[in-house]
């Protein structure tokens, strides 16, 4: 910058401009798809027995087995293509959120952005718990109701990209909504957020939190979206707590 040039008024030397944001989001960019794809990688070495072991589990182990079919013929090639790129960006979640931080990061300040790899960890760590909840708890239940409910005129045969489909987005709704905990000690942290406005405001956190429950929950039966609420409620209360524990000390 020449010597005779002024910044504007409501600028410093430190401050990125708007090409500079675009330049620094599409390298973000860049480097969260090379995560996806070195997860897609893994992914696809392992993908036998993701497929056998792993997502087809929760059917055949259910009693009785539900019996899925492929009604296309380039059905299991597109599918296992969904499966790869879905499990790359599952493995490769922290380096998301870690490309989304640092991205946000210029827009915070000094003492948030010290935060960041907490928050990195921490997010991670919620979202992969919940899709763990899901698969372990979530999906055995309501695959089980299925197998289960109807006439015996009536066999269940379900076509195998619905039922990817509908354990997949069981699985990442899931995650997403565990992100609850992190969502309160971020706020919490930069003093948006506050236990007394959280316990103010419960009940009315509670609803929300059981109509989310059946939106996000692809099974219209009650038991899949209490698995999910319930887990969620006492989630808003772990949230409380964490707020607590993350207020900022007064100096």
């Amino acid at each position: 910058m020449a010597e005779n040039d002024v910044l504007p008024e409501d600028s410093q030397p430190g401050e990125m401009g708007f090409w500079e944001h675009l330049e620094e989001l599409r390298w973000r960019l860049i480097k969260a798809v090379i995560g996806v794809v070195l997860g897609g990688i893994i992914a696809a070495i392992f993908i036998d027995y993701i497929m056998n072991d792993f997502l087809l589990a929760p059917a055949t182990k259910t009693t009785p087995p539900l019996e899925l079919i492929n009604l296309k013929p380039y059905g299991q090639l597109v599918l296992y293509f969904e499966v790869i790129l879905v499990c790359g960006v599952i493995l490769s979640i922290p380096n998301l959120f870690y490309q989304l931080w640092k991205f946000i990061e210029p827009g915070l300040l000094p003492g948030e952005r010290r935060y960041i790899s907490s928050i990195v960890i921490f997010s991670s760590v919620c979202f992969l718990g919940g899709i763990s909840f899901a698969y372990f708890v979530m999906l055995p239940t309501a695959l089980k109701f299925f197998a289960e409910f109807g006439t015996q005129a009536i066999t269940n045969n379900i076509a195998v990209d619905e039922y990817f489909s509908f354990v997949i987005s069981v699985m990442l709704a899931a995650g997403i909504v565990f992100e609850l905990p992190m969502i309160s000690f971020f706020l919490s942290k930069i003093g948006i957020l506050t236990p007394k406005f959280m316990r103010r405001y419960r009940k009315h956190a509670i609803i929300i939190i059981l109509i989310l429950a059946g939106i996000l929950t692809p099974s219209p039966d009650i038991t899949s979206q209490l698995l999910l609420g319930i887990p969620l409620v006492i989630l808003y209360e772990i949230s409380i707590i964490i707020s607590k524990l993350s207020q900022p000390k007064p100096s």
